[in-house]
């Protein structure tokens, strides 16, 4: 990760000034590409909301649940009487449960098991990572409210907020998986959201030795490590495997102990069964009730814990 800075007064002979330029066009008029059906399946969906009790089915296998939207949303698109092929209907009744269901158009990458990132650019750039390689989604925002009303399904259960007043927020999904958002003023051109995804099968060790990325006698030394209880800091940059180490060294942990965690935000998954996961809170929209990091270190001390770990 390379940062670029822009430093005042008159650049020298090494230095170059880097300008941010203007966003093309103001925020609110940021839409994606001309979608013939976008209108449609805005209508279908906000006549869906009304008429269906989604809160009803919280809580019933999402197999059923999905079923019964998508033929919610099958008959009131022959109600519109809108001429279509079953291809474009069946991908509509799809993307308009998963905007009752999910995250709308990114539900699909969130779906992904190869997909460990999803970046949300601006209504038309949708990027994802897949084995360490960028790439650009056909998936797309109606326009940046859009956005905005993903990224509040998202913060509202967590009793969290976004706004102008605290543009700035991070949560997590259900599954435990990373979301970072920030929208205007800070984001100039557009929301954006960033989801680092939750692995629903760890790798172990002998996974790491397979990818080379340890070998097997720095496993055994780090085993080692932790069995003789030494403090160890996992450092480096963004997206370079600091989690992922940290879960393996955490299995070496023996099942006797109690392990206290402290994130921010949470995202470890420990395979102990004795472990009290504990969390930092912001401060609210008035600027109080932040807990730290420090704050639940000192905590965790008279917690008995025989480990700590902070992520």
């Amino acid at each position: 990760m390379s940062i670029l800075l822009e430093r005042s007064g008159q650049p020298g002979a090494d230095e170059r000034q880097i300008k941010i330029p203007a966003p093309s066009l103001p925020i609110e008029e940021r839409r994606a590409p001309a979608d013939p059906f976008i209108d449609l399946k805005a209508r279908v969906h906000e006549r869906l909301i009304r008429e269906l009790d989604v809160a009803r089915l919280s809580g019933q296998d999402p197999v059923v649940v999905r079923g019964q939207v998508e033929e919610a949303s099958r008959a009131l698109l022959a109600a519109e009487d809108v001429p279509m092929a079953r291809q474009e209907r069946l991908r509509l009744i799809s993307e308009i449960a998963d905007e009752v269901l999910g995250m709308g158009p990114i539900q699909p990458l969130l779906d992904d098991p190869t997909v460990s990132e999803v970046m949300v650019n601006a209504p038309d750039q949708i990027y994802f990572e897949r084995s360490g390689v960028l790439s650009l989604s056909d998936r797309v925002f109606k326009d940046a409210d859009h956005i905005l009303r993903v990224i509040e399904k998202i913060v509202a259960p967590l009793n969290r907020r976004i706004d102008e007043r605290s543009p700035m927020v991070d949560a997590r999904l259900p599954d435990g998986s990373r979301v970072n958002a920030i929208i205007p003023p800070l984001a100039l051109d557009s929301p954006t959201l960033t989801i680092r995804k939750f692995s629903r099968d760890p790798y172990q060790v002998d996974d790491l030795i397979r990818f080379k990325t340890l070998s097997s006698e720095t496993a055994e030394l780090l085993k080692s490590c932790v069995a003789m209880r030494l403090n160890i800091i996992v450092s480096g940059g963004t997206g370079t495997g600091k989690t992922t180490l940290l879960n393996v060294l955490s299995s070496f942990i023996p099942p006797t102990e109690r392990v206290i965690t402290i994130e921010d935000p949470a995202e470890l998954q420990l395979r102990q069964r004795h472990v009290v996961r504990l969390e930092t809170r912001p401060a609210n929209i008035e600027g109080e009730g932040q807990i730290t990091q420090r704050e639940l270190v000192k905590n965790a001390l008279r917690m008995r814990p025989d480990r700590i770990v902070v992520g």
